[in-house]
């Protein structure tokens, strides 16, 4: 079975979608519910498939994120696929139920939170597959403020915040993948390419930063078409046979130097633990 997060809109929709129509029972994560309930329905009618089902999650609460592992542990102790797909872009500090910047909150530490509850099912499922939504962003930032991760003494810049919580994304699947070998779960990293979605609407972009991404959004690739790299290295031979790696285009590339230091990766993993208490 699989589980998708941000699974109500866009590439997470599409993703859960897919893996629907491959046979899969699907959990699909939603931090709306109303939200959640009209894209269940628009999976279980698009595929005919009886296997899809629906958890809250809400990626900027961790007491929702336990709630959401325990909800999906409870009904299913094998996990073969998670594919921490949501996100957020914000275009101004804001924080989390728990204190965190939301940007890395959401991008980051609820996907780390959430993937370390449900390693013990991904590691009964094996082989299994953890695939984490980063982004080509990534190459904007020039590598992660240990003693700012928070952006709390920098002037906030949301795209500069935006491609930290990505770079981030990458640093701990490669983190992730090395505490992992030889227990037949892999992990890789993906940029879905630029698509055209709801991302970054609902009032989390403003201004000047909600028109240009309202404006470019009929140049950008469908949903459908961003969720094919997600869907080929949850599902493919070729990236069972690997861990740790980037993928776009359905095929392995090579991330920015600041996403491909061991040390950073090490640090960021030690530094999230502590922030979410495990």
């Amino acid at each position: 079975m699989a589980v998708v997060t941000g699974a109500n809109t866009g590439v997470g929709l599409e993703t859960a979608r897919g893996l629907a129509e491959r046979g899969m029972t699907v959990v699909m994560c939603s931090r709306d519910p109303e939200r959640g309930r009209a894209a269940l329905e628009d999976v279980r009618a698009s595929t005919g498939s009886g296997s899809v089902e629906l958890v809250r999650l809400d990626l900027a609460s961790l007491e929702s994120v336990r709630a959401a592992a325990a909800e999906i542990l409870e009904r299913h102790p094998r996990i073969a696929i998670l594919v921490n797909n949501a996100g957020a872009v914000l275009s101004d500090r804001r924080t989390t139920a728990d204190g965190f910047e939301a940007t890395f909150g959401v991008n980051h530490l609820g996907h780390f939170f959430f993937t370390k509850l449900l390693l013990p099912a991904l590691e009964a499922g094996a082989p299994s597959r953890i695939v984490n939504v980063a982004s080509d962003a990534h190459r904007m930032s020039f590598g992660l403020d240990f003693d700012d991760l928070q952006w709390e003494r920098r002037r906030y810049r949301g795209l500069g915040v935006y491609a930290d919580s990505k770079l981030a994304n990458i640093l701990f699947t490669r983190e992730l993948a090395r505490r992992l070998e030889g227990k037949g779960v892999v992990a890789h990293a993906v940029h879905p390419g630029v698509v055209g979605s709801r991302f970054g609407w609902d009032g989390d972009t403003r201004g000047w930063f909600a028109f240009g991404v309202k404006l470019v959004k009929p140049l950008l690739l469908t949903p459908a078409k961003g969720a094919r790299t997600s869907l080929h290295v949850a599902t493919s031979e070729e990236a069972g046979r690997s861990s740790g790696l980037y993928w776009a285009r359905s095929r392995p590339i090579k991330p920015s130097r600041a996403a491909r230091s061991d040390e950073a990766a090490r640090r960021l993993w030690d530094a999230s633990e502590a922030l979410v208490g495990r």
